[in-house]
C-alpha cells in the first residue's frame, strides 16, 4: 500500500505562512499542497521549494473532500478538540490530508465537519497557548513520515541534497473555470479581503502571486 500525505490550506491568516508551509511540505514528503478558495498566495519563505511541490486547487472544502475521499485518504484536523489524539501516538491508518486552522481562531465549524479525526501537539512549557501554524504543520508532517516509513533523503555534508529543479512547472487545469466558479471565487475574495491572507492590492502584478506558474487558465 502506497501511503501519501497532503496539506490542505483554506483560511490561514498570514500570507507568508503559505510559503514557509510549502518549504516544510517539500522537505517532509508531502505529495500535494491543496489550496481551497483563492489560488494566489505569497511565496515568501519558500526558498524555491514551490518548484518541487505539486499544487491543486478547489473552490470549496466539499470539492477538496470529494477528491481526497476518491483517493481513499483520511482528513485529519490539527486542532485541540475533546476527541483529538496526541500526534506522537501516531493514530494514522492510511494516506492522510492535514487541515490546519487559522492562526487566531483555529479550525472553523465547516472545516471540522470534513475531518475524519483530529490530532494535537502536546506542549510541555507554559509560555504560549499554541504554536505557529507552520511549526505545527512541520511537527505533524514529521510524525506522519515516521509512521509511514518515508525514506530519508540523502545528505551531503551538513545539508540534505536538493533534487534537480524541474525545467518548467507543469501547468494543470485542476479546476474548471466556469462562470459560476468565477463568481464564487470573487465572493471568496471579498470575504477574505480583511484577513490579510491574500494580496488585495488590486494591481494583479504582484511578483509573489504564483497563480500563472502553478495553475492552468
Amino acid at each position: 500500500m502506497v501511503v501519501e500525505s497532503y496539506v490542505v490550506v483554506h483560511n490561514i491568516a498570514k500570507r507568508h505562512n503559505v510559503g514557509t508551509l510549502a518549504r516544510s511540505a517539500s522537505a517532509l514528503g508531502v505529495s500535494e499542497l491543496i489550496l481551497v478558495g483563492r489560488r494566489d498566495f505569497n511565496s515568501f519563505g519558500s526558498h524555491g521549494s514551490t518548484s518541487h511541490l505539486l499544487f491543486r486547487h478547489f473552490h470549496s472544502l466539499l470539492d477538496a473532500r470529494h477528491f481526497l475521499k476518491e483517493k481513499d485518504c483520511d482528513i485529519c484536523g490539527v486542532e485541540i478538540t475533546d476527541n483529538a489524539v496526541a500526534v506522537n501516538q501516531h493514530p494514522f491508518k492510511r494516506s492522510t490530508a492535514f487541515l490546519l486552522g487559522n492562526e487566531g481562531t483555529g479550525l472553523s465549524v465547516k472545516e471540522c465537519e470534513i475531518c475524519d479525526f483530529f490530532v494535537y501537539i502536546p506542549q510541555y512549557g507554559g509560555g504560549t497557548a499554541s504554536l505557529n501554524v507552520t511549526v505545527a504543520a512541520s511537527i505533524v508532517l514529521h510524525h506522519f513520515g515516521v509512521w509511514a516509513g518515508f525514506s530519508e533523503r540523502i545528505r551531503d555534508g551538513n545539508k540534505f541534497v536538493v533534487a534537480e529543479r524541474p525545467a518548467q512547472q507543469m501547468r494543470r487545469n485542476y479546476c474548471t473555470e466556469t462562470a459560476d466558479s468565477i463568481i464564487e471565487e470573487r465572493k471568496i475574495r471579498r470575504q477574505n479581503a480583511s484577513n490579510g491572507f491574500f494580496d488585495e492590492s488590486g494591481s494583479g502584478e504582484s511578483p509573489s502571486n504564483l497563480l500563472d506558474a502553478l495553475f492552468g487558465d
